[in-house]
């Protein structure tokens, strides 16, 4: 199964030439909050530029009242993406308040998105403490402690409960050193706390352990969350693939996007067992909502992801090149990078070198 999944995310040609059939797909887009609409449009915008064979489909999940008087994901928009496979999402904003569930996790457990693949590698042109990082962490996504089973056993008391499966652990763990093999990525890591937790994160170790047998040519390694935290701060590049429970690569994935510049930088990818939902993980930045001021830098290479996915290599590569080479030569640069441009112009410079 994750064999199959990786072969699409990483664009090997695992089943044949029609994972490159340039007929027109449709793929749903949840362009989101704040910012959202804006940078949704500059992708789109790219795309168009790169004559990309797709077809948008636009939902909203604005949050609707259920039965249980819970808010939830209109129908129309789990239809969407249950009928395409695919999707593309900007950021959305979960209120506070009791009776409002996170969208974003509503939609991993709608669809089963079990591993989030998080790429952060540094981008020349914009200078971060760190050099030539170049990590990628894979996060279980649907259980751990994020599993939504807490309740109140008397006043003041909270019980939280983090669900271990050894399903999930093993289908993540598989993903996980198929993922680096396929982009010949050396090593895996599996982040834990099986010194505390030793049954829920024993668990997971285990079934790490037990996939690694069936890899030997890729390296395993196992190491706990806070020394890894610690090394990769001090030293990113001595870590390559990391894997872990949901928790852990919630807290991970966004230290690692720091280490190159953010998350305005860092693609994010979804991955299920009959589709896949790529997005933008910053904020919905609503205080330069509509201002022409955002980054879509995140987004566009989710989309890039999204493309290879979809075994359309040419095109992702097009569209990659072109916004990294954009970043390099600095001229055109958002202000959350330092520069002066708008939105507007970053896209139409990225648009101008597809074209160009």
């Amino acid at each position: 199964m994750a064999h199959r999944l990786l072969k699409k995310l990483v664009g090997a040609n695992a089943n044949g030439a029609r994972l490159y059939s340039s007929e027109v797909r449709k793929c749903t887009l949840i362009p989101g909050d704040g910012i959202g609409p804006e940078i949704s449009a500059a992708v789109q915008k790219i795309f168009a530029s790169a004559s990309v064979p797709i077809e948008w489909e636009s939902v909203d999940v604005t949050p609707v009242r259920g039965p249980d008087g819970k808010f939830g994901i209109p129908q129309a928009a789990i239809d969407s993406v249950n009928r395409n496979k695919i999707g593309l999402k900007g950021p959305l904003m979960t209120p506070v308040g009791k009776g409002h569930r996170s969208l974003n996790l509503a939609l991993r457990k709608e669809f089963d998105l079990y591993a989030n693949v998080r790429p952060c590698r540094s981008l020349e042109g914009y200078k971060t403490l760190y050099d030539n990082v170049d990590v990628v962490t894979i996060r279980e996504n649907t259980e751990g402690e994020y599993s939504g089973i807490e309740h109140e056993i008397v006043d003041g008391v909270v019980q939280s409960i983090k669900l271990i499966t050894e399903e999930a652990s093993r289908r993540v763990a598989e993903f996980a050193f198929q993922y680096a093999r396929d982009t010949k990525r050396t090593k895996v890591t599996a982040v834990h706390k099986a010194n505390i937790m030793r049954m829920s994160d024993g668990l997971f170790l285990r079934c790490c352990r037990e996939m690694a047998e069936k890899y030997p040519e890729v390296k395993f390694e196992e190491k706990y969350l806070d020394t890894v935290c610690l090394n990769m701060v001090q030293d990113p590049h001595q870590y390559d693939v990391l894997v872990m429970p949901n928790l852990y690569g919630d807290i991970l994935s966004d230290m690692c996007a720091g280490l190159v510049g953010g998350l305005g930088l860092t693609p994010s990818g979804n991955i299920g067992i009959n589709g896949a939902l790529f997005e933008s993980v910053h904020g919905t930045a609503p205080d330069i909502a509509g201002k022409d001021l955002a980054n879509p830098t995140a987004l566009l290479l989710s989309s890039v992801m999204m493309l290879k996915y979809m075994g359309l290599q040419s095109h992702a590569a097009k569209i990659e090149q072109a916004c990294y080479d954009t970043i390099a030569e600095g001229k055109y640069l958002t202000g959350d990078l330092g520069g002066k441009a708008k939105c507007s112009e970053f896209t139409n410079a990225i648009c101008e070198r597809i074209t160009g």
